[in-house]
């Protein structure tokens, strides 16, 4: 790339960055004095019309503000009440889950992660490592499938079968290693054992020599909102170990559940296809 070309891109990058600051500018402004006219939000930020138009628009059409179509004034919208309870979720889950997963990972020396579900993947939003040479590696904030990882099955298992057909549906079942399910009605089987088991599995599905256990975190509606895996090398994790993990990692996914208010009533009760409450040991 030439000196212009460098300076091009910087140029770029510039008013990107710009456009971003005068965004947040403005969705700070119209938070804290909502029902502002175009002209009155150019006026309270000496921003040119022109570009204040362009980033209401874009704003508007992503739904992160609204427009009173009679007096043309501009509220926050609700998309952002969306995302910030997200984000309250997100924090109100890492905190209660912390001092449960630290456990587990120091009683088991294996990695521990917690992940929750966006968008029909899982999201990392936490992880403890294991001290040992041979481990798995933390991956905060990154996403991953569903069908093959343990937290995702953990997941899935949980989830209302229509909701199960839409993942699906718009993921796919893409191949991983020898190892991952391909076929709807062998993940649907497999789901159906988690329940009854307990746990989900990750048998080496997501990455060769790598195997995992998991169990879904609920909250006070019986709605699945996270999940947690142990992960590690397969001679770590043998067959015979693995009953004595997954019914460990349950009962830690229950713990947290509860702390998040889930109803010890609700592992008896059915919602279509699934039963919608971890094993209580």
């Amino acid at each position: 790339m030439n000196s212009i070309q460098n300076l091009r891109v910087a140029s770029e990058i510039g008013a990107v960055v710009n456009s971003v600051s005068k965004a947040i500018m403005i969705l700070s402004l119209l938070g804290s004095r909502p029902g502002l006219t175009l002209q009155r939000i150019c006026d309270l930020l000496s921003l040119p019309k022109s570009s204040a138009y362009s980033i209401l628009a874009t704003l508007e059409k992503e739904g992160l503000v609204e427009r009173e179509s009679g007096v043309k004034t501009y509220h926050l919208g609700i998309r952002l009440f969306e995302i910030g309870n997200l984000a309250l979720g997100d924090y109100e889950i890492r905190r209660t889950a912390e001092p449960y997963i630290r456990r587990l990972n120091e009683e088991l020396d294996e990695t521990v992660h917690l992940t929750i579900p966006i968008g029909g993947e899982v999201l990392y939003i936490d992880c403890y490592e294991s001290t040992k040479r041979l481990r798995t590696y933390p991956v905060i904030g990154v996403r991953a499938p569903m069908h093959c990882t343990a937290v995702g099955k953990a997941v899935l298992a949980y989830l209302p079968e229509r909701e199960v057909d839409r993942i699906i549906g718009e993921k796919g079942l893409e191949q991983s290693t020898g190892n991952t399910i391909t076929d709807p009605a062998v993940l649907k089987t497999e789901l159906a054992e988690t329940i009854a088991r307990g746990y989900s599995i990750d048998d080496e599905e997501h990455e060769e020599g790598v195997r995992c256990v998991g169990a879904p975190i609920l909250d006070y509606t019986g709605s699945v909102v996270a999940s947690i895996s142990v992960s590690g090398p397969v001679q770590r994790m043998p067959d015979a170990e693995i009953p004595k993990m997954g019914t460990l990692v349950a009962r830690t996914a229950f713990e947290i559940s509860r702390k998040l208010g889930y109803p010890r009533h609700i592992l008896t009760r059915e919602t279509g296809p699934h039963s919608r409450g971890p094993k209580e040991e």
